[in-house]
This record gives structure tokens, C-alpha cells and sequence, in this order.
């Protein structure tokens, strides 16, 4: 399906004309020397908008009732997303093409929970018996089809281009046990502070990371892409070194800090909660 029958079905003639305006006045910013990255205003405002935070500042949910209501400003930044060309992302930093990607991402999971919403408890309802949500290809994106797995698993972890593992502190499945979807749009002039926050925020939460007797009780993210913290970024070739650097925001015991830099510590992985993040 062509990008804009994807977007704009459902959506009244009026509706299509002014998506049809917005979009020949947007344009992506960059500089002579191509170093800023993609404006991301709509996706910002969107975020700010519908994206709420827990009292404790540690997790958020999404507000998709709000989001639907606002769908067409969402579909508007898709198809702005779909319009960047790969030369035009090559000229970018790293930072600003990471940026890029965690946010169409983002976008393009909460345009999949639109779908169906609000017809739908979990992202896994969104998949069938043989096909994941995740690896359904319908996402128009530097020049190709795309799924959420191939921006996640291709572009930004298989390309060797971002090693940074604190981007699974940035994508959001959509779900309560992933971590906050944050309430901005990441872009690159910011963005090694935002992931740091984002990770400080998650490992600060207790219900998804905490010391637990000897050891941990951590999120299954740490199963899952245990690899990716011990392939060398930032020096870390250990699980347990790259928690090492959180141990006040794990809130860890001498005992237990001593057995994690010992090798030693039972480190243990969290259930992971698949039911949709909205706001109640």
C-alpha cells in the first residue's frame, strides 16, 4: 500500500487536503554541513499532549483515546518521516540519525496501536499465529516496506553504526513493563543526556529493577539483550559492569555491589508485563 493511502484512510476529503497542505510546508532542517538532524515539532507536541507521567517521575503511559483524536497530526509527521531520503539520513551525525530512528519507532507503534484501539489489551493482540506484531512490514522508511523489528534489529542494532545499549531505555513496545516512553521527541544535539535519563529513570523504578537478597531482580531486557551491554561500549564487557555504574540508582547493598564486581551475584530477570501502557 502506497504511504498515503496507509495514512490517509479513513479520513474525510477535508481532513486529506489539510494533511495534503501541512505536508508540502514541512520540511526537514538541516545545515549546509548536513548536522542537524530531522524537526520533530509534531511528534514533540504530540508527545507533551497525550503522554503521562507517573507521580513518581519514573514511568509514563499514553493517553490513546487523546491520540486518536489527534491521529491526523500523528499521520502528518509519519509521512513526513517517510519522506526522508537515505541520502538525505547519511548526511546526518550518528546522534541525529539514532534519534531518527528511535522515533519513528516510537511513532510508528503507537500509529499500530491506533489501529485497533480500543479494541485492543496488549501489542501481541496486533500479531497472529505466525506473525509477530513486530514483524509485520508496513512502515514506509528510507526507502523501503519496513517492521518494527527491522528499525529496531537492522537499522539501529545490526547496523554496528549505534553500539549505545541505553537505546532499550528509548524504544517503547508499548507496554507497562517497557520502559517510559518519554514525553519528548529525542533528537541529536540532546540526545546522550536524554538516554542517560531515560536509564537512570528506569533503573531507579522498583518494579522492574531492584536488589533482591544476594543479588538482582532485574528487567528481562537484560535476558533479552544482555549481549548488546557487553560488547565494549563505554568499556562495559560484563552484564554486571554496566550495573555497577547504577548501583545508587538500583539502591544496592555493599554486599551486593561486591558480588556483582565479584562475578557472583544472582542476577535474576523479571516477568515482563505485555498489557498496553494507556492511561487509566
Amino acid at each position: 500500500m502506497e504511504v498515503k493511502q496507509w495514512l490517509q484512510s479513513g479520513l474525510s476529503l477535508g481532513r486529506q487536503l489539510v494533511l495534503a497542505a501541512a505536508l508540502a510546508l514541512t520540511a526537514v532542517a538541516a545545515t549546509a554541513g548536513g548536522e542537524v538532524g530531522f524537526e520533530n515539532d509534531g511528534w514533540d507536541q504530540l508527545l507533551q499532549a497525550h503522554v503521562v507521567t507517573a507521580p513518581d517521575g519514573l514511568a509514563t503511559s499514553v493517553d490513546y483515546a487523546g491520540m486518536l483524536a489527534a491521529r491526523p497530526q500523528l499521520q502528518q509527521y509519519l509521512q513526513r518521516l517517510a519522506d526522508v531520503t537515505p541520502a538525505t539520513f547519511d548526511g546526518w551525525d550518528k546522534a541525529s540519525q539514532l534519534a531518527f530512528l528511535i522515533n519513528a519507532y516510537n511513532a510508528w507503534t503507537v500509529e499500530l496501536i491506533l489501529t485497533a484501539y480500543p479494541q485492543v489489551e496488549s501489542i501481541k493482540d496486533l500479531g497472529s499465529l505466525f506473525r509477530s506484531p513486530w514483524s509485520k512490514s508496513f512502515i514506509p522508511l528510507l526507502g523501503e516496506t519496513r517492521s518494527l523489528d527491522d528499525i529496531e534489529h537492522e537499522l539501529i542494532r545490526g547496523s554496528g553504526k549505534y553500539p549505545d545499549p541505553r537505546i532499550h531505555f528509548a524504544v517503547n513496545c508499548a507496554s507497562i513493563g517497557c520502559p517510559a516512553l518519554r514525553e519528548e521527541a529525542y533528537n541529536g544535539a540532546e540526545l546522550d543526556a536524554q538516554l542517560a535519563e531515560q536509564t537512570r529513570r528506569f533503573l531507579l523504578d522498583r518494579s522492574r529493577n531492584r536488589g533482591q537478597g544476594a543479588g538482582l531482580a532485574v528487567s528481562s531486557i537484560f535476558k533479552w539483550y544482555r549481549g548488546d551491554f557487553e560488547r565494549g561500549w563505554a568499556g562495559y564487557t560484563r552484564l554486571e559492569d554496566f550495573l555497577l555504574d547504577y548501583t545508587e540508582a538500583l539502591d544496592l547493598s555493599a554486599a551486593q555491589i561486591a558480588a556483582l564486581r565479584q562475578g557472583k551475584s544472582d542476577i535474576r530477570f523479571l516477568d515482563y508485563d505485555w498489557r498496553l501502557n494507556k492511561a487509566p
